[in-house]
């Protein structure tokens, strides 16, 4: 009796000590982030990460590529926000690139910057906001993209970020960063374009 009165004493300790470690964003660590993007993001590519690499390549090469089209910069906003995540995580792209690691984060932060996406924001409800925005206003109801972008990660509300949306600035190193992830994905011999 003895033994299971210990074993339990000590399960019990471990269980309330867990419970009072202080998670590693509270001391300061960095937590790694998870990202995915919906199934009808990539239907007939197979490869979620091929997929973002080629649409986002093409979307930021020009400006003119997104001008008057905000459901398709919305998934390509999202796309990046997925490719920040999956280049940094994938071992396909391990050792590609410290240019990858190093660009994306100010890339993120031009895009989120033009946007007005919070900093703070998780990237999968970004990807899912804009996904979400951007059907709806592929299925002609602009009204439910505005509150979809409503939610408080979009700081300049639904309609300021709907119109922005639709006439993206410049994002010069939002390309590069997409440029970047096309050249770590040819290098690790998963992608043909």
């Amino acid at each position: 009796m003895s033994r299971l009165t210990t074993t339990a004493s000590l399960l019990l300790a471990l269980g309330l000590g867990a419970c009072t470690l202080p998670s590693l964003s509270s001391l300061g660590l960095p937590v790694e982030q998870t990202a995915s993007l919906p199934e009808d993001a990539y239907a007939g590519a197979g490869d979620p990460m091929r997929s973002a690499i080629n649409n986002s390549t093409i979307a930021f090469s020009n400006r003119s590529q997104l001008a008057g089209k905000p459901a398709q910069a919305a998934r390509a906003v999202a796309e990046m926000e997925f490719l920040k995540v999956e280049i940094a995580s994938n071992p396909r792209s391990a050792g590609g690139s410290t240019t990858a690691s190093t660009i994306f984060p100010s890339a993120q932060a031009e895009w989120r910057r033009a946007l007005g996406i919070s900093p703070a924001a998780p990237p999968q409800a970004v990807i899912d906001g804009m996904f979400a925005a951007a059907r709806a206003l592929q299925g002609g109801q602009p009204r439910s993209a505005e509150v979809v972008l409503s939610q408080p990660i979009f700081t300049l509300g639904g309609p300021a970020t709907l119109a922005r949306l639709a006439s993206l600035p410049d994002l010069p190193v939002t390309n590069q960063a997409a440029q970047e992830a096309s050249r770590v994905l040819r290098r690790s011999g998963f992608g043909r374009f």
